[in-house]
C-alpha cells in the first residue's frame, strides 16, 4: 500500500460525538459539543474528554468536577452540531434545543433524556495538554434508554443508531459504518 507523509493531525476516526453536559448550583445546566471523548480505564471505569480552557463548560466541569457525557443519536446531528455553534454564555442551550435536563448519581450535572446513553462522571484528573485540557472522569453512574437494551438488561448497539463524527468536521452513523462483524473482545 503506497502512503503518503502528512502534517500532523487528527485522523482518528470515527470517535463518538457527544454532548456533554454540566452545571453548576443556582445557574442553568449547559452543554457543549465535543468529539475529544473517549474511554481511557475499564476498572475503575474511566473516560476523558478534552475541552480548552476558555470554553464556557471548562470551568463549570473543572469547579463542580462533574460531567455528563451523552451519546446522541443518528437522528440528532443537527442538535450536536447546533449545540457546538452557540456558547452556553450567551444561550441556555436545554431551553434553545429542547433538551430535558435529567438529575441522576451526581449533585450538579444533568443528563439529556433524550440521548440513549449517558455516562454520569465526577473528575478524577485535569491534564493540561496545550490547546485542550483532559478531564480524565469516573464513571458513576449510566443511564441507557430501556428500548436499546436486550432482555437480559446488555445494551444492543444495533438498537441505537448513534452518531460519529470523523476528520473534517464530518458526522457519521453506525449506518454509514455498517452493523457489527461478529468479532468480539469475549474469551
Amino acid at each position: 500500500m503506497a502512503k503518503k507523509q502528512l502534517k500532523p493531525q487528527i485522523l482518528l476516526a470515527p470517535v463518538p460525538a457527544a454532548l456533554i453536559s454540566c452545571g453548576r448550583e443556582g445557574e442553568e445546566p449547559n452543554i457543549i459539543t465535543l468529539a475529544w471523548v473517549g474511554v481511557v480505564c475499564s476498572d475503575p471505569p474511566m473516560v476523558s474528554i478534552a475541552v480548552r480552557p476558555g470554553r464556557h463548560s471548562y470551568d463549570i466541569i473543572k469547579e463542580t468536577g462533574e460531567f455528563v457525557v451523552n451519546i446522541p443519536l443518528e437522528s440528532q446531528a443537527e442538535v450536536v452540531d447546533s449545540c457546538g455553534r452557540v456558547s452556553g454564555r450567551k444561550v441556555q442551550k436545554f431551553q434553545r434545543f429542547n433538551l430535558t435536563p435529567q438529575m441522576g448519581a451526581l449533585q450538579q450535572a444533568p443528563a439529556i433524556s433524550e440521548c440513549p446513553i449517558s455516562l454520569e462522571c465526577r473528575v478524577r484528573q485535569i491534564l493540561p495538554l496545550g490547546a485542550h485540557h483532559a478531564f480524565l472522569g469516573e464513571v458513576v453512574g449510566v443511564q441507557v434508554e430501556e428500548s436499546i437494551c436486550d432482555e437480559k438488561g446488555k445494551v444492543d448497539m444495533e438498537k441505537a443508531p448513534v452518531l460519529g463524527y470523523a476528520a473534517a468536521g464530518q458526522y457519521l452513523g453506525v449506518r454509514t459504518l455498517g452493523l457489527p462483524i461478529g468479532f468480539s473482545l469475549k474469551k
